[in-house]
């Protein structure tokens, strides 16, 4: 094959631009939460902020179009190349927060959104080939642990970051990628490396993703109007149904198709399916968690932006330095004990605060020992369920385990927003403390059901390996011989 990798001449260069372009797309994830009351005092209709319902779409458009444009993107670069996708999806990424920054109202803002999301989407399954072929190869591997190391980074700034960014005025959480985005995009063009295209088949079922997109959309959408419209109004039960129907021709298509979106059949290994089963259940818990904190912050004890960053830093902080420090463990153990151990420590971390919170804040009693007790849950769990999902599958499927379990990770994310919304309601104030209260019972329950799950993944613990015969029938796929 003539698929000859051209190299970096500037592989420093090139792997800095890939890092920070990585690294600006998963912060864009956080800061946002910080901002969302700001943005909803900013677009108030009639002199309070806007609904939370309504606000919830800036967090759950993202989640979704990110989710179900992952895999269209990345086969994308596989089929035109890793630089010219990874490229435009920085051009389409820094745009779209030029958008979001002067976006005029709230239905523009979340439009814009819906693009950025399709940017990052470009960008976070190129990033890493592109890293790995601006290197060489002795370096490899402390460049994967630095390309993974970049959302624990990301998720101990962003906080801090959101909250100073916010008390300059929340616009300025999207124009700082700005001048982040053009740097890139100008130094990427020179430095990056030119990867070959490595296939040329059609792109995966995009009508799959169309139906990804009105599932969990109408399903979210129904979640969040629910308090207001009432859970058997006409509004609410033809969305529902839509979901219903949209997420059954999605599993239908996808299981028939050649080139399916998503390749549900691994779903059948156990293991697989056990961790990604995990990962939905950790992820509704933990974007639960995350909202209702900054919430609780700004709308019940009334802190800043800034203080609200602060304050919610110390669990983020935790999280790189408990991964970093029990990957021995989890070499040792495997995942299963780590994802059950997390499992307990968050719901204990959610039950902390459920119990203790009042209106009257008391940080160091109340809100720290929480995130301590959550951040030290996410660094055990979160990390080691993708990584079990996608050691699970056999290797030559690995690139399509790991977009399966990237892509349920965001559809967690846009559901455990839209079921804040539907117990919390969408205006929240210090009258809303016996629902928070509840969302929290309900985070530290999904939290105890991931600890049921890491004691199922403790069962069956082994190296992954190639696929044996019973795994390539469960799958459908043939087992590829060796010499």
């Amino acid at each position: 094959m003539s698929t000859m990798l051209r190299f970096s001449k500037h592989p420093r260069v090139a792997a800095a631009v890939v890092l920070v372009a990585v690294f600006m797309t998963n912060l864009d994830l956080l800061i946002v939460n910080v901002a969302l009351p700001a943005v909803g005092e900013d677009f108030s209709g009639n002199g309070g902020a806007a609904a939370l319902g309504s606000l919830s779409w800036v967090l759950n458009a993202y989640a979704i179009t990110f989710a179900a444009l992952l895999v269209v993107a990345g086969r994308a670069g596989d089929r035109i190349g890793q630089r010219p996708v990874f490229l435009a999806g920085i051009a389409v990424f820094t745009l779209a927060s030029l958008g979001c920054a002067l976006a005029p109202d709230l239905g523009t803002l979340i439009l814009a959104r819906v693009v950025q999301a399709a940017g990052a989407a470009a960008q976070i399954p190129t990033s890493l080939a592109l890293l790995l072929a601006s290197v060489p190869a002795e370096r490899r591997t402390r460049a994967t642990r630095g390309w993974a190391a970049i959302g624990g980074l990301a998720a101990a700034a962003g906080p801090v970051v959101g909250g100073l960014l916010t008390e300059l005025d929340w616009r300025w959480v999207f124009a700082v990628n700005l001048p982040i985005g053009v740097a890139a995009l100008v130094l990427g063009r020179s430095a990056l490396p030119k990867p070959a295209a490595r296939e040329s088949g059609p792109l995966p079922d995009l009508l799959g993703a169309v139906l990804v997109i009105v599932s969990i959309a109408s399903l979210s959408g129904a979640l969040v109007q629910a308090p207001d419209q009432g859970w058997t109004s006409p509004e609410t039960v033809t969305l529902l149904a839509v979901a219903v129907l949209g997420g059954a021709a999605f599993v239908v298509r996808s299981l028939r198709h050649p080139r399916p979106l998503f390749e549900l059949d691994l779903l059948r290994l156990p293991r697989f399916g056990a961790a990604n089963a995990g990962s939905l259940l950790f992820g509704v818990a933990f974007s639960i968690m995350l909202l209702s904190n900054v919430l609780w912050c700004q709308e019940v004890w009334h802190w800043n932006a800034l203080r609200t960053g602060l304050a919610l830093a110390p669990g983020p902080a935790l999280v790189p330095v408990v991964t970093v420090l029990t990957t021995r463990a989890a070499q040792r153990h495997g995942h299963g004990p780590l994802v059950a151990a997390g499992g307990v420590l968050f719901a204990g971390g959610m039950v902390w605060f459920a119990a203790l919170a009042s209106v009257t804040p008391d940080y160091a009693v109340e809100l720290l020992p929480s995130q301590l007790l959550t951040g030290a849950g996410v660094g055990l769990a979160l990390g080691t369920l993708v990584a079990a999902g996608v050691q699970a599958v056999p290797g030559h499927r690995a690139a399509t385990g790991s977009a399966l379990v990237n892509s349920v990770r965001q559809i967690s994310a846009t559901l455990g927003v839209a079921v804040l919304v539907a117990v919390v309601g969408s205006h929240v104030d210090a009258a809303s403390t016996r629902d928070f209260r509840a969302v929290w019972y309900t985070a530290a329950a999904l939290g105890l059901a991931t600890t049921a799950v890491g004691i199922q993944l403790s069962r069956g613990r082994g190296r992954p390996g190639p696929a044996t015969p019973q795994e390539s029938e469960a799958t459908g796929r043939t087992v590829p011989q060796t010499s």
